[in-house]
């Protein structure tokens, strides 16, 4: 039974125990999850200057960063080490249209699959009346699919760079008194990745599950039913041949013609064991 019978035979929310219906509810599931690890991430690095004047030295300089990684936008003062001045700093990078592309597509993908679920569910004759209404979701899904892949491998190219630009042992070098050998800078600690990391993976698998579900979207459109009806009136054609009637030797019976059933039972007139009737009768 193909997915088109499946869902005439099931009830309303019974859609989504079919692979088509269940896939588009972890579709969204999983957009939820790669926009909320990316879009709402907040980092922070600490670093330590100590100037051979110890009052003008800072141990502990906080720096903190987050979505969508203008880096260039992110200052943090650091102390000059002369007579207790301080200079503003700047990180150096911008990957905002990298982070911005990968959320949008979280944002745009879980709006589409949810509403495809609520078509699934609410309204799958109408969905099916139509033939341009799957024909419309399987280039959608298409699409997504794609951008799925190039939003999640810009944004991991990205996340990878921003890595480099937040290092505190990279950080260290932007500061002009950490480049006179006479004061000491260290970083104390980095940033945590693993909520990067995560969002880089369900990207990912947001690109599988889209890319498998193209194949169930394509068999309720009309190009799947038509090479169903094509190869099915195939079959029963070539098996149709194989059904006729063998040639019967006896019908030619009916006109009154040869018969070669029970031909050779009745006796003919020119039988040779009796001979001829009328030379009988003489003898």
């Amino acid at each position: 039974m193909d997915t088109a019978n499946q869902l005439a035979a099931v009830g309303t929310f019974q859609v989504l125990k079919l692979p088509l219906g269940f896939i588009r509810v972890l579709e969204w599931l999983f957009a939820i999850f790669a926009f909320a690890t990316c879009g709402g991430y907040t980092g922070q690095l600490r670093v330590s200057v100590d100037c051979m004047e110890k009052a003008s030295s800072n141990l502990s300089i906080p720096i903190d960063f987050s979505y969508p990684f203008r880096l260039y936008q992110v200052s943090f003062e650091a102390p000059a080490c002369e007579a207790l001045r301080r200079e503003r700093v700047f990180l150096t990078g911008d990957f905002s249209s990298s982070a911005e592309f990968f959320v949008t597509i979280a944002v745009f993908s879980f709006l589409y699959s949810l509403a495809a679920t609520a078509v699934y569910v609410f309204f799958l004759n109408k969905y099916r009346e139509h033939s341009q209404r799957p024909l419309i979701d399987f280039v959608v899904t298409v699409v997504f699919s794609f951008m799925w892949l190039v939003s999640s491998s810009a944004w991991a190219k990205a996340l990878s760079d921003v890595k480099v630009a937040t290092d505190p042992d990279e950080v260290q070098l932007l500061i002009p008194a950490c480049k006179i050998q006479s004061n000491k800078c260290d970083s104390l600690h980095g940033p945590r990745w693993s909520g990067l990391n995560t969002s880089v993976v369900f990207g990912y698998l947001n690109f599988v599950l889209w890319a498998g579900n193209i194949w169930f979207v394509f068999k309720e459109t009309g190009w799947h039913k038509g090479t169903s009806r094509l190869s099915g009136g195939a079959s029963e054609k070539q098996g149709g041949t194989f059904t006729q009637q063998p040639y019967n030797q006896g019908s030619f019976d009916q006109s009154g013609g040869y018969n070669t059933q029970g031909s050779f039972d009745q006796p003919s007139e020119y039988s040779q064991v009796g001979g001829p009737t009328s030379y009988s009768n003489q003898m």
